[in-house]
């Protein structure tokens, strides 16, 4: 099984990548996957790739969800 999860945008770097932070954990990601990512924006993050922007409606009820099942922070 595979899981992606939303992650909001907190920097980016000028060599397709950003930081995303989830649950106050920050990790970089590739955006080589996705176009026009800004700071604030969520994008849904799997293996250390950013495959889509999300809305903040959108990811707050995904993030919801896991932490309903126990699943995320």
């Amino acid at each position: 099984m595979c899981l992606a999860i939303p992650a909001r945008v907190v920097e980016l770097s000028e060599e397709d990548t950003a930081i995303v932070e989830l649950g106050g954990v920050r990790k970089e990601v590739s955006l080589a996957l996705v176009d026009d990512v800004a700071v604030g924006d969520y994008v849904i993050v799997h293996v250390g790739f950013a495959l889509s922007r999300l809305d903040a409606e959108e990811a707050a009820k995904t993030l919801a969800l896991f932490a309903e099942m126990g699943a995320a922070v």
